[in-house]
């Protein structure tokens, strides 16, 4: 089986991978353009480009999957089957009609909900409780076509966008090798349509997304700075607008109030224990602060962080 392979990021690394390790025929890889980044705004391939040229794959970098000239391309690989998995570009009809056995996308959400570019994280920042991978017949809407299959995890209160991108990617890598060795000869595998009324939508995150509110309660901020950890993180400012990332943090709503006894506090006031531990008002409960990262400067323990800073009780975060 001729396998076309287009992805982008790290999430699509591990599938990609497993391609290679079962044998699969991969015959290209399709990806997008090397982007300047860091300081120096050198040039830098995808991660899906390093691994295809560590195992002499054919890579194509189009600015535009859609131009005439590329679609025609695609079309002299004569491909099977067209995996996609965080590409980044909408594919038209015209490549879509290319391969016999369809197009596969995979997908880090339980579809129909969360269809965009941040699926993980959003299920993060609104504090589900499980989340998945959802492999399916691409169409030409985001997110919109026939599912083949999807696997459901739980979401614990320790995870992070971090800790469940490598999860979903691992469980998408394997479910793809299972369709695959499945596959119908010469035709797409059999598909079930996408309830669109319950459909959810997923945005690319922005910076302005990390900003913390702390009228919020405690676990709501503690599913944003989960959701955003990596990028953008979760952020506030404190004494004359020092920028603060928290990193990892423990919600507090309903113990500890007479303890702390700042459940009467102001959203953003600070409270400091004997142990020097740091603890946050927030609209509804406490929020425990674990792990900072002051502006310019590496992660930190709050142990660190409140001696080093001399954190007193009765400062605070700005709302």
């Amino acid at each position: 089986m001729r396998v076309l392979f287009m992805g982008t990021s790290d999430f699509a690394i591990r599938a990609l991978k497993e391609l290679i390790a079962h044998h699969f025929e991969v015959i290209g890889v399709v990806t997008q353009p090397d982007r300047p980044s860091g300081r120096g705004k050198k040039l830098s391939p995808p991660p899906v480009k390093q691994i295809a040229i560590e195992n002499n794959l054919q890579v194509f970098q189009p600015e535009k999957v859609r131009k005439p000239e590329f679609v025609e391309t695609l079309k002299q690989l004569t491909p099977d089957v067209i995996i996609v998995a965080a590409f980044g570009q909408l594919l038209p009809q015209a490549v879509l009609d290319i391969p016999p056995c369809g197009v596969i996308n995979l997908h880090p959400s339980l579809l129909p909900k969360y269809r965009g570019a941040a699926p993980i994280q959003w299920a993060l920042i609104n504090g589900e409780n499980e989340t998945g991978v959802t492999l399916m017949l691409l169409d030409v809407g985001e997110d919109t076509g026939d599912i083949i299959c999807m696997e459901r995890i739980p979401i614990r209160i320790e995870d992070t966008a971090e800790t469940l991108h490598e999860q979903l990617a691992d469980i998408g890598a394997r479910l793809l090798v299972e369709v695959l060795a499945k596959l119908p000869q010469g035709q797409p595998p059999a598909a079930t349509p996408q309830n669109h009324a319950d459909a959810t939508h997923a945005p690319r995150l922005t910076k302005t997304v990390g900003h913390i509110n702390w009228n919020e309660s405690a676990t709501t901020i503690h599913n944003l700075i989960r959701g955003t950890a990596g990028w953008p993180g979760a952020y506030t400012f404190f004494r004359e607008g020092m920028l603060l990332k928290i990193i990892q943090s423990l919600p507090h709503e309903y113990e500890q109030k007479i303890k702390q006894n700042i459940s009467q506090e102001k959203p953003g006031t600070i409270k400091i224990t004997s142990e020097r531990q740091l603890f946050v008002a927030t609209g509804k409960g406490e929020l425990q602060l674990l792990q900072v990262q002051p502006a310019t400067k590496k992660i930190m323990e709050v142990y660190d962080f409140v001696n080093g800073y001399q954190l007193k009780t009765g400062e605070s975060f700005s709302v």
